[in-house]
């Protein structure tokens, strides 16, 4: 078959934070991507603001650099797709991986292989990919890089590699300084016989095949993401895997469901570094972009209307976690973050609260994002949104708050399955890094939320790692009380392993809630005498309602509070001074954590401005009806 060898298609896939992002950045600069006085960001491919504010990588995005080979020959092409390394975006990956023809797989030269690693690379061995294997980080002071490798090679033989997949290319880089080897450098050191990443592109060239294709074969090019712009309207990214893509084009559109519609190309791009500029032809290889076909939709085809023959659709992991989103219906709505004032109502002017307004941004995020789903509930305002993890969903709810929109959150569920008679439910493999000394307190947080213990290994540096199968109900809400129990230190990734039998109730908060009995602004006088019955949410001046959560209570059970109390003042001098009483510094609850925080009785109201708990029945008499009926069956 003809082989076209002036290009190479490579995804680069990892753990989170083992530094995919940063080896990408030195190779553009490397390969002369980009202007001597160009000033150039850390992460250049982490663009989107939650990406750099959290410091991970959520959506897959492709770049491509010219590598002029040493010998002299003509310059090759190489496309570079950065997946995510979390495995709530797994949709994501599974993507990044349709594009390709080999891998590029990142460990850490201290960390090793964790369950993000599994994954990626799982996803990668079942599409029978090879595999290059690059050690990272080798100048960290703790780096194990002998028992890393033997580690990535325990887990190729754990996920059934095949011959070929096992005997896979090693480079030992330091992605930060831009430096890479093919000869192992000394634990904690940069490698010493090079002094640029051009032993990583010449492997990359001999290892990574390059596509073939049918020579008189018609067209056909698989679309793998959506992109938007202003002026040309929804751009479908595609790879092109027979005959040629012109700009100005006839071409067969092959949809989801079977049906196919003749459009036009009127506009073709390709990617140099980070940009996308005109080209007239993309062949079989090329990642290429087009525009002018305003409805198409991930995994379709574009194909030749004489002959179409449709591609097969790109398939996802099932979803394991929902929660119902829904328009705010809080007291405060519409309000702004204190709700008083004409700032506040200049403010909320363009804010977005309607059920129309969300059920179309739900559906604006279906097209662009093939591991969501979004089901209709009893309620027209509500929506019971299903995606891989917490972490997903949370996102989406982030980038709709900073569009404006007000919302509900649910606390969120897993989304159980029927197999053969039995409920069966989503279990988590949980990778825990912990000092020694807090082994026996992870032991009995695991313990609780029916966890089971796998594995468990000490490095001898006074960490151990302990491995746990969990269902993924126990681990909603987890982290928060895990971070508390190690002071900080305890590291915890967790991957998707299956589905198990039901696993019985689960007690994950032992806490209660205060919840404000009465609306009104928290005073600092009601805080001071409320503040020994617990953890205090909110600062003095606050707006609240009746029915929200101001703190967590000492004890297991909820109790109602006034925090609006004022200090009634008299006209009577005091005998005695005031005394003042330092105010605890209230615990600010991130959208992640008040998810994690609340019960089945509780939602979380989402603001631009606030993020606030509160419960789903606001009415204090209603809730001690309700209570009193559950108690007495």
């Amino acid at each position: 078959m003809p082989t076209r060898h002036d290009i190479r298609n490579v995804a680069i896939v990892a753990h989170v934070d083992h530094g995919k992002t940063t080896i990408v950045d030195a190779m553009l600069k490397q390969a002369g991507a980009f202007a001597a006085h160009q000033h150039l960001d850390d992460r250049m491919m982490d663009s989107n603001d939650l990406e750099r504010e959290k410091g991970i990588t959520i959506l897959a995005k492709n770049t491509a650099v010219k590598y002029h080979p040493k010998d002299g020959g003509a310059p090759i092409t190489i496309n570079i797709i950065d997946t995510p390394g979390h495995a709530d975006f797994g949709g994501e990956v599974e993507r990044g991986l349709s594009m390709v023809d080999a891998v590029v797989l990142l460990v850490d030269a201290s960390e090793g292989p964790l369950p993000q690693t599994r994954f990626v690379l799982r996803k990668a061995l079942s599409a029978k990919m090879p595999v290059i294997l690059c050690i990272n980080k080798t100048d960290r002071p703790d780096s194990r890089i002998d028992e890393v490798v033997n580690e990535t090679y325990d887990l190729f033989l754990d996920l059934d590699a095949d011959e070929d997949q096992i005997e896979f290319p090693i480079v030992y880089a330091c992605g930060r300084d831009g430096i890479a080897s093919l000869t192992k450098p000394e634990d904690g050191t940069v490698p010493a016989d090079s002094t640029n990443l051009e032993p990583f592109f010449s492997t990359i060239l001999e290892h990574v095949p390059a596509p073939t294709y049918e020579e008189s074969a018609p067209l056909q090019a698989h679309v793998t993401n959506l992109d938007a712009d202003n002026f040309l309207g929804r751009i479908a990214l595609l790879r092109v895997e027979q005959g040629e893509l012109r700009k100005g084009q006839t071409v067969a559109w092959i949809k989801r469901d079977g049906s196919i519609q003749n459009v036009r190309i009127t506009e073709l791009m390709m990617t140099e570094a980070l940009t996308r500029k005109p080209a007239e032809v993309a062949g079989p290889g090329d990642i290429c972009a087009v525009a002018g076909i305003p409805e198409i939709m991930i995994g379709e085809t574009l194909a030749d209307p004489e002959n179409p023959i449709a591609l097969p659709l790109i398939t996802v992991d099932e979803p394991a976690i929902s929660m119902v989103i829904g328009t705010n219906t809080s007291p405060l709505v519409g309000r702004g973050g204190t709700g008083k004032g004409a700032e506040a109502k200049s403010a909320v002017k363009d804010r977005k609260v309607t059920a129309r307004q969300v059920k179309d941004r739900l559906e604006r995020e279906l097209i662009g994002n093939v591991s969501l789903r979004v089901l209709e509930t009893e309620r027209p305002d509500a929506w019971e949104v299903q995606g891989r993890g917490e972490l997903a969903l949370a996102i989406l709810v982030e980038q709709m708050r900073r569009e404006g929109f007000e919302l509900t959150i649910g606390k969120p569920q897993v989304v159980t399955r029927e197999v053969e008679g039995k409920v069966h439910e989503p279990v988590e493999r949980m990778t825990v890094d912990v000092p020694e000394e807090h082994m026996g307190a992870v032991t009995q947080l695991m313990g609780v939320r029916k966890g089971r213990m796998d594995n468990m290994s000490n490095h001898g540096s006074g960490w151990v790692r302990m491995e746990f199968v969990v269902p993924s109900r126990g681990l909603i809400g987890f982290r928060t009380e895990f971070l508390t129990q190690t002071r900080g230190t305890g590291i915890a990734h967790s991957i998707h392993e299956g589905h198990e039998p039901w696993f019985g109730p689960l007690q994950t908060r032992n806490n209660g809630s205060l919840v404000a009995d009465r609306a009104g602004s928290v005073t600092a006088f009601a805080m001071t005498n409320l503040q020994e019955r617990g953890v205090l949410f909110t600062d003095p001046g606050t707006e609240v309602y009746e029915g929200m959560i101001v703190g967590e209570n000492s004890r297991a059970d909820d109790m109602d509070v006034n925090i609006t109390k004022e200090k009634k003042l008299t006209n009577m001098r005091s005998s005695s001074a005031d005394s003042f009483e330092a105010i605890v510094p209230p615990r600010k609850l991130s959208l992640e954590q008040s998810l994690e925080f609340c019960r089945d009785d509780e939602c979380v109201e989402v603001t631009p401005e606030a993020v606030r708990i509160r419960k789903v029945n606001l009415d204090q008499r209603e809730r001690a009806r309700a209570a009193s009926r559950a108690k007495n069956g």
